[in-house]
């Protein structure tokens, strides 16, 4: 029997740049990457792929009818799911406003920026580090994926992991050898 991942569906994720070496694109890159604290490039080309997906989808419905059923069905199914995680807000629910969505609202999703947002970081770094060392969970899920997307509704769930030492588990490997240390010389002292 094949392996599951070998069933799966890949396709791409995010498209290069047309033109490698343009300094105005380059620029807003590198600001958008120390501004939400990624890795690399490579995520904000994910996200603008992703941002180019909807908008395509919206342009080609809004070519319809107002009546099509398909723009009607398939217009409130798009609408719906960016009110989901949280980019499009509940006041403006039409399609025009899906055209003006910017690659900062999706980024804004991000766990990494809710968990800074939210002040259980002290940096956007501290905050990846954070995430990707398993202390932040949302709702009871332990989440070590900074670019997962906050929906709404599971936005005032994010909070400390039960199993780190930051929301109540037990000490971390260093404190813990302190504390041995500090014991073992107090017994030291006390034989004296």
């Amino acid at each position: 029997m094949p392996h599951t991942s070998a069933l799966r569906n890949h396709r791409k994720t995010s498209t290069r740049p047309r033109r490698p070496f343009e300094k105005e694109r380059l620029d807003s890159e590198l600001q958008l990457c120390g501004q939400y604290g990624l890795k690399s490039k490579h995520e904000v080309w994910r996200v603008q792929f992703l941002l180019s997906k909807i908008r395509t989808a919206a342009r080609e419905l809004l070519t319809l009818d107002e009546k099509d059923p398909r723009r009607m069905f398939e217009g409130a199914a798009l609408i719906r799911r960016l009110q989901r995680i949280g980019v499009l807000d509940e006041s403006k629910a039409k399609l025009d406003y899906v055209l003006s969505l910017t690659v900062s609202d999706f980024l804004e999703r991000r766990l990494q920026t809710q968990v800074l947002k939210l002040g259980l970081a002290k940096s956007i770094h501290h905050a990846r580090v954070l995430i990707r060392q398993r202390h932040i969970r949302v709702g009871k899920q332990t989440v070590n994926v900074p670019s997962f997307v906050v929906r709404g509704e599971s936005q005032k769930h994010i909070d400390f992991a039960l199993t780190s030492p930051f929301g109540g588990g037990r000490a971390g490997r260093v404190k813990r050898a302190k504390l041995r240390r500090a014991a073992a010389a107090a017994n030291n002292g006390g034989d004296e």
